[in-house]
C-alpha cells in the first residue's frame, strides 16, 4: 500500500505557526497550484489546497518561506472524524512530513512587485475615473 503526495506550488499567504492544546507546533502551509491544462474557456484553473505541517518542518517552513515563495510539499493524505453541530464529519487533510524551499524572492523583488501592483491598480483607477467622465 502506497499514501504518498507530492505538491508543488506558491504560497498563498505568510505562514503562522501555533501550538495545538497538547504543546505540539503546528502550522498550515496554503498552496496555489496551476493545472497544466485549460479550461473550457481557454484559461488554466488554479487549486488552492491547505497542507498541515508539525515540528521542525513548520518552524522551518515559516522561518524561511514567504508568501509567493515555491515550495515541494511531501507528504501524506490523513483522514480524521470530527463531532460538528452534532454529527460526525470525515476531515481529509495533506500532511506535509518534507517541504522543500525550491525559489524565493528577494526582499528587493517583493518590494518591486508590491510597486508595480500599486501603479497597476492606480493606472486602472484613473481609466476608469477617465471612462466615467467621457460618460458624463
Amino acid at each position: 500500500m502506497l499514501n504518498q503526495i507530492i505538491l508543488v506550488g506558491r504560497l498563498t499567504r505568510d505562514i503562522t505557526v501555533n501550538k495545538s492544546e497538547k504543546g505540539v507546533t503546528v502550522s498550515t502551509i496554503g498552496l496555489a497550484i496551476p493545472r497544466s491544462f485549460k479550461n473550457s474557456e481557454g484559461n488554466y484553473d488554479t487549486d488552492f489546497i491547505d497542507c498541515v505541517a508539525f515540528d521542525s518542518v513548520a518552524k522551518n517552513t515559516a522561518e524561511f518561506c514567504s508568501k509567493g515563495d515555491i515550495v515541494g510539499v511531501k507528504g501524506r493524505v490523513q483522514s480524521r472524524r470530527v463531532e460538528k453541530d452534532g454529527k460526525a464529519e470525515t476531515i481529509m487533510e495533506i500532511i506535509a512530513e518534507k517541504v522543500t524551499f525550491l525559489s524565493n524572492r528577494s526582499k528587493e523583488d517583493k518590494d518591486e512587485l508590491d510597486e508595480t501592483e500599486e501603479t497597476e491598480e492606480t493606472e486602472e483607477m484613473e481609466e476608469k475615473e477617465e471612462i466615467e467622465e467621457d460618460e458624463e
